[in-house]
């Protein structure tokens, strides 16, 4: 029986010790960012959470808000709230997603992150994103590619991604992938639960036909629809987690997390690690989110402050 009230050992790891990680594991890298990035080095951009606000105000008839969203209810649902109120609009979906497409248009990139994007790009790593905007290949000055795949829609355009050279396959080099769509393709924008539960039908079609070649050489690992995909990514790749709040809201990844688990269960010969770098928290539900992340082989790494985080590794 696990007993909430008795306290585990908690290590505090340094700037060096994340580097030591790094530089041991360099060579099965993928980078995981969530919007802390964003947060950190342009806080003048608009939060998820002020642009739901701003969304609902706009699109609502009910009660508006001012600050904050309720508890209880995650950004998925509160978008859908939005939705089912305009649910017999023609192309509300589209409507919408055009509108965070030409918000985030205007935000501004910072240049300082260059300290993180210059490292990721010597150790010739992807990165995954769960972030719609462009600001990490407008600072890395990165162009748009796509690997040739006969599923291409820009609902899902997975196998799309941006480098400063032309990649072979998904885990090839250095490349911005995009987990829950992309500006480009505003269609691709994931807001609601219900739109993320076609992500997850969509992955689960392609994942569990040739399962068993996910994480063998090319010339069998061709065999499966999420080859040309960043779904070949989180599969091969060792994932070191950053910028991410990982909250429950954040459900499409976390069951990707799931289903990678259950899969180096099945196959244990391709299993890859993972880590999740953190700023040391004391509360419960920082606690829940631990178990989490470790049940699903993610290690968590603590840290003293964001400075560590943003800045010390890289240096």
């Amino acid at each position: 029986m696990i007993n909430s009230n008795t306290p585990s050992k908690r290590e505090i790891l340094t700037a060096s010790a994340i580097q030591e990680i790094i530089e041991q594991h360099k060579s099965q890298l993928c980078f995981v960012f969530g919007n802390g990035i964003n947060r950190y080095f342009s806080k003048e951009n608009i939060t998820w959470d002020k642009l739901l606000i701003e969304l609902w105000n706009k699109y609502s008839k009910k009660a508006k808000f001012e600050n904050q969203i309720f508890k209880g209810i995650s950004f998925t649902e509160f978008y859908d709230a939005i939705d089912i109120q305009n649910t017999t609009k023609k192309n509300f979906s589209a409507t919408i997603q055009k509108d965070v497409k030409n918000t985030m248009s205007l935000w501004k990139h910072n240049d300082e992150q260059n300290i993180i994007l210059n490292k990721i790009c010597a150790l010739n790593a992807p990165i995954l994103t769960t972030n719609f905007d462009d600001l990490i290949p407008k600072s890395a000055q990165l162009k748009p590619f796509k690997i040739p795949y006969k599923g291409f829609t820009d609902y899902y355009p997975w196998n799309c991604y941006f480098s400063n050279k032309k990649l072979n396959n998904p885990i090839d080099g250095f490349g911005v992938w995009y987990l829950n769509g992309m500006i480009k393709y505003h269609r691709s924008i994931k807001l609601g639960l219900s739109q993320y539960m076609g992500n997850v039908e969509r992955v689960r079609k392609m994942m569990y036909k040739n399962r068993g070649v996910i994480g063998k050489e090319d010339k069998l690992a061709k065999k499966w629809n999420g080859y040309p995909t960043w779904l070949h990514i989180i599969f091969n790749k060792s994932l070191c987690i950053i910028g991410l709040g990982l909250e429950e809201n954040e459900v499409f990844f976390r069951w990707l997390l799931i289903e990678r688990a259950k899969y180096f269960k099945a196959f244990p010969s391709q299993k890859k690690d993972g880590w999740y770098i953190t700023v040391k928290k004391e509360d419960d539900s920082f606690l829940g989110k631990k178990f989490f992340l470790e049940s699903v082989g993610i290690k968590v790494l603590e840290v003293d402050n964001y400075e560590t985080i943003y800045k010390h590794i890289w240096q």
